[in-house]
């Protein structure tokens, strides 16, 4: 999600992550030491609870299909569970395909499912993931799991289901947000070059294929949005979500928008009111990247990174033991309010 795949941070560093680190680093500010509290003090719109043992069976549905790998049958199962889902919570749906060379030179059928709750509303609000799971294991110690494929259900699997809890919240809901949602899980994210891959092509671009498609290529004419947010990684036990590099630059009243919210309802443990430590200070490349550069949206991204990413990751860890309840309830809940407080906006 998250953005993950391989992400590198400036010099040396190559995790997996999305994609890798861009031409443009972003520009410095000041909260890479901030403690301070939050700023906000307009009144909360009481926003309905969020049910963390329905996001959990989301993600259990979703792994239950398997690697969701392009090309394979349980990314058609998965892709038409989604699809199906999000209409049942009351959205209309398109799939928009694509296709895609990855960096070994394989062409993948890709997969962007969209969706959109109060058509009409002008005010929009985008909510993003990517749905597929990555076919290797390459951060394996044992380099014989290395291209065995990985369940993903922290990386990627936690972020859909998150936003498909806050679709149902709302859809059960007496009141509603007066804001229109769009939501997009993006395919084709988690398949850049594996770290031990010795051919030429580690470059960003082999990472976040669906994003960077949809970014040039939206859904909808001039489609365009108030703001995004991108959930990658967003279910572990122990997850610690900073202020990401790539969102400060571009989307940083979002940033504390989030941050202060989740302080406010007492999930400050989880959204650390600090700039993302890492080396050098690099963004990450997610999917966020593109949706601000190429298609001009605001976007952050709500991504478990600390110097380095969550062991599990792109591991066959990465399973349903990792996924803690009381995670996907910090994100789920924060987010809620956020959409439900742009009435006050």
């Amino acid at each position: 999600m998250l953005a993950k795949r391989i992400i590198c941070f400036f010099i040396l560093v190559s995790l997996a992550c999305s994609c890798n680190n861009p031409e443009n680093p972003p520009k410095q500010d000041n909260t890479e030491n901030s403690t301070t509290s939050p700023q906000n003090t307009k009144p909360l719109i009481k926003a309905p609870e969020f049910n963390a043992d329905s996001a959990f069976a989301f993600v259990e549905r979703q792994v239950s299909f398997g690697p969701r790998i392009p090309n394979s049958e349980a990314h058609r199962k998965c892709a038409d569970y989604l699809v199906q889902t999000l209409q049942r919570l009351g959205a209309s749906t398109q799939i928009q395909e694509f296709q895609a060379t990855s960096f070994d030179k394989k062409t993948w059928n890709g997969k962007n499912i969209i969706g959109s709750i109060n058509p009409q509303a002008t005010k929009r609000i985008l909510l993003a993931a990517h749905w597929d799971s990555r076919r290797f294991s390459d951060k394996e110690k044992d380099t014989t799991l290395h291209k065995k494929p990985i369940d993903g259900a922290d990386d990627g699997a936690s972020g859909v289901a998150v936003i498909l809890e806050i679709l149902r919240t709302i859809q059960n809901a007496p009141e509603k947000p007066q804001v229109g949602i769009d939501v997009i899980f993006f395919d084709l994210e988690d398949d850049g070059t594996p770290e031990n891959y010795k051919e030429e092509d580690h470059s960003n671009a082999t990472w976040c294929l669906g994003s960077q498609y949809w970014s040039k290529n939206k859904h909808q004419p001039n489609y365009s949005a108030y703001f995004g947010i991108l959930l990658d990684m967003v279910g572990a036990k122990g997850a610690k979500f900073y202020h990401e590099p790539f969102s400060l630059q571009y989307a940083e009243s979002i940033v504390q928008e989030v941050w202060q919210t989740a302080q406010r309802l007492g999930f400050a443990n989880y959204f650390i009111n600090q700039r993302m430590p890492s080396q050098g200070g690099g963004g990450i490349m997610d999917d966020h990247f593109y949706v601000n550069r190429d298609g001009k949206i605001p976007m952050i991204d709500i991504i478990n990174y600390e110097n380095s990413f969550p062991a599990h990751h792109h591991t066959q860890a990465d399973n349903l033991q990792i996924i803690d309840k009381n995670t996907l309830k910090a994100v789920g809940q924060t987010l809620l309010q956020v959409l439900y407080n742009q009435t006050l906006q």
